[in-house]
C-alpha cells in the first residue's frame, strides 16, 4: 500500500506544478468596453471588418474619455475575443493607461481568472 501511495505521489507532483504556476498571462490590447464593438470581426458582402486592426488604432486618448472610463476596460485577445475587467481590472488599467507615454497600441499582459467573457483580473502590466 505504501509504495501504490508513493507512485501516486509521485505521479501527481508534475500537476501540482502546474496549479501552483497559476494561469497562463493573456497578452493583448487594453481597450474600453465601450469601443470594443468596433472591433468585433464582422463578416460582411464586401471582406472582413474589425478585429485586431480596429483594437490596435485605439488610443490613450479615447480610452482616457469619461465615457470610456465609465464603461469598463478589458484586453482584446489575439485569437479576437474581448474578455472585460472586474472593477478591480478596472482599476488597475485606469492607473496603467494613465501611467503609459504610450499614445495607442496599448498592448497589455494580464493574468486572473476567466468565467465566460470576463477576467477576474489578478494583475497587469503594459507591454512597452
Amino acid at each position: 500500500m505504501t509504495k501504490v501511495l508513493q507512485a501516486l505521489s509521485i505521479g501527481l507532483l508534475p500537476i501540482a506544478a502546474l496549479l501552483a504556476a497559476g494561469p497562463a498571462p493573456i497578452k493583448g490590447i487594453l481597450i474600453d468596453k465601450k469601443c470594443s464593438a468596433g472591433a468585433e470581426v464582422r463578416v460582411l458582402s464586401t471582406g472582413i471588418e474589425g478585429g485586431m486592426v480596429v483594437a490596435e488604432a485605439h488610443t490613450r486618448e479615447c480610452a482616457l474619455m469619461p465615457a470610456c472610463q465609465k464603461s469598463g476596460y478589458g484586453v482584446f485577445t489575439y485569437d479576437q475575443k474581448f474578455l472585460a475587467f472586474d472593477e478591480a481590472g478596472n482599476k488597475q488599467a485606469l492607473a496603467a493607461i494613465k501611467a503609459s507615454k504610450k499614445l495607442g497600441n496599448l498592448e497589455v499582459e494580464v493574468t486572473g481568472e476567466v468565467k465566460g467573457d470576463t477576467i477576474k483580473v489578478a494583475s497587469l502590466k503594459m507591454i512597452e
